[in-house]
């Protein structure tokens, strides 16, 4: 019996390679929606392909072949067996608590999900019954190492270091837009290769972990290896250490997420050859150059409303960053601005969630005015 499936950003770079995955697969998968923002070019060109029912983009009247839909629909259509939610920001949110509302089980590729409502969402899946199954290649890893997590006493989440590892901090003080995209191991959309960069991106990612697997957050170590390789580990009560291991492709977690728990063969990058490896290399994270690590880290542990800040004034900055009007190391000073100003709401319901979310990113907008 086919997997039925919706995807939430099918003409971003996770949507893309999701639906190769799925073409290599097509006996395994009936595809009952599909969701873009404003590529309706490609969106249409995946409709004509794949054939879903219903379509959703940011200008319905575009789309061709298709019903259209809002996201909240597709997630309330219980025909849908899981949903990939590859959108970027926070507007993945909404649409996966409707899911999860709804019974389906989620293929999450969203960061802000978690980091914004990860209080909310966790519980909530486990009130319903419902599998969230991680698409990033570190969460996926781990994910595959565990049998208990009742047994696990760490997590050890790997990242590459990102353009500037081997880079002064004046490098990045003064490092262009094209410098941060240059991402030495995976080619990924904008926003998160510049947070690859800074390395804001491996903290959210300790919040996600955080949420996804209930460890505590001085139970999760971050550990930098470039050659991105082992996507990341768990070590056991016992010191025993299990690791997931591959080249770097997107299309293995990705595949994992949507036909987890079964495995098939589909799209697989070239066999694994330890003897071509030849050294796999591990070192502590550069603290004081990659403060958005730490900054990330902290706000996790605060909790509540402290991770919609970090998460608003990150994105804003970013977006201002690739845009020319704010330096790299100002993302960090503005997040670590935005965050001491914060007033920490503990427990704040998912209203509040975005109504905090709208104000941090309106007062970090300001900010960018007295930036020359």
């Amino acid at each position: 019996m086919k997997r039925r499936i919706s995807i939430l950003g099918s003409t971003g770079s996770i949507g893309r390679q999701a639906l190769e995955v799925i073409e290599k697969l097509e006996d395994k998968f009936e595809i009952i929606a599909l969701a873009a923002g404003g590529n309706t070019d490609l969106l249409n060109e995946q409709i004509k392909k794949f054939k879903p029912k219903f379509a959703y983009a940011s200008k319905p009247e575009n789309i061709e072949g298709a019903e259209y839909v809002s996201m909240e629909e597709i997630c309330s259509n219980r025909d849908n067996d899981i949903i990939l939610v590859a959108v970027s920001g926070r507007v993945g949110l909404r649409p996966t608590i409707t899911a999860i509302n709804n019974g389906i089980d989620i293929a999450l590729a969203n960061k802000e999900t978690l980091v914004m409502a990860g209080d909310i969402v966790m519980p909530l899946a486990k009130e319903k019954g419902v599998k969230i199954i991680p698409v990033d290649s570190e969460h996926c890893a781990i994910h595959q190492c565990i049998k208990d997590i009742a047994q696990v006493d760490r997590l050890i989440i790997t990242a590459s270091g990102g353009p500037f590892l081997r880079k002064t901090v004046e490098d990045m003080k003064n490092a262009t837009v094209q410098e941060a995209l240059a991402h030495p191991r995976w080619n990924m959309g904008k926003k998160i290769t510049v947070d690859s960069a800074t390395l804001m991106n491996k903290g959210l990612e300790v919040i996600e972990a955080h949420h996804l697997f209930g460890m505590d957050y001085d139970r999760i170590k971050v550990v930098v290896h470039p050659q991105s390789v082992v996507h990341s580990a768990i070590e056991y009560v016992d010191g025993s250490v299990i690791a997931q291991l591959g080249l770097p492709s997107m299309h293995i977690p990705i595949q994992y997420a949507i036909t987890y728990p079964e495995r098939f063969e589909g799209i697989k990058s070239r066999s694994f050859s330890f003897s071509e490896i030849a050294r796999l290399d591990f070192e502590e994270p550069d603290w004081d150059k990659f403060k958005a690590l730490d900054l990330a880290i902290e706000a996790g542990k605060i909790g509540g409303s402290a991770t919609v800040c970090l998460n608003a004034a990150n994105e804003e900055a970013v977006f201002a960053f690739l845009d020319g009007r704010i330096k790299l190391f100002d993302i960090v000073h503005t997040v670590e601005d935005m965050m001491s100003k914060h007033v920490v709401v503990k427990n704040p319901t998912l209203d509040e969630i975005f109504d905090i979310d709208n104000e941090i990113r309106a007062k970090t907008k300001e900010l960018f005015l007295n930036f020359v």
